[in-house]
């Protein structure tokens, strides 16, 4: 079972991200497999907080429970579900406009075949189509469910920290985050 995390970051911004380990965004394509690779690379280059929130989204389209369990710092669950449902919904919209501003910008990709060498430039942008397409459909699915809101103490402790901003003790709350949960780079998603 997969567990979300949705907190605030070192810029108050809301972050989600799952228990699950970071790994490639899935993708199989029938073109030659080093020009996918370089692309992917490429992909990759985008920041740790921005992978991880777009994979926490589309790993939602496999979920079977029908509740969904998100830890947060918030203590009032409908404070909480509130601060969720509108962060689905505007990560909603983001994701269409960059899917219709991407779409606008694939056939101008085209013409860089013109120039010597493989086309990197149109698979990267299909690459983060497909990515922005995944996450757009793990977003309607959590909207979907119904979700149980759990106060995690580390998290609590973590935005209570960011809000008044006492930065000196970011590393070890991270730090107790990453133990606690069995999470990896959060350095990088909250505070990076």
């Amino acid at each position: 079972m997969i567990t979300y995390f949705f907190v605030k970051d070192a810029r108050k911004d809301p972050r989600l991200f799952c228990s699950e380990p970071p790994g490639p965004m899935p993708a199989r394509f029938s073109k030659t497999k080093e020009v996918w690779e370089a692309a992917k690379k490429k992909l990759m280059l985008l920041p740790a907080r921005t992978l991880r929130q777009e994979e926490a989204l589309a790993k939602a389209v496999r979920l079977k429970d029908p509740a969904v369990t998100v830890l947060c710092g918030e203590a009032e669950e409908k404070h909480a579900d509130l601060r969720f449902h509108f962060f689905l919904h505007k990560r909603r919209t983001q994701r269409i406009l960059l899917l219709v501003g991407e779409g606008i910008l694939a056939p101008f990709t085209g013409l860089i075949a013109f120039l010597p060498g493989p086309n990197i430039v149109f698979y990267a942008l299909a690459l983060i189509m497909i990515t922005h397409w995944q996450s757009l459909r793990g977003i309607r699915a959590l909207l979907a469910k119904k979700h149980e809101y759990r106060v995690d103490p580390l998290l609590s402790e973590w935005e209570l920290a960011v809000a008044e901003g006492r930065e000196a003790d970011y590393p070890g709350i991270i730090a107790r985050l990453e133990r606690a949960h069995g999470l990896k780079d959060m350095r990088k998603v909250l505070y990076g």
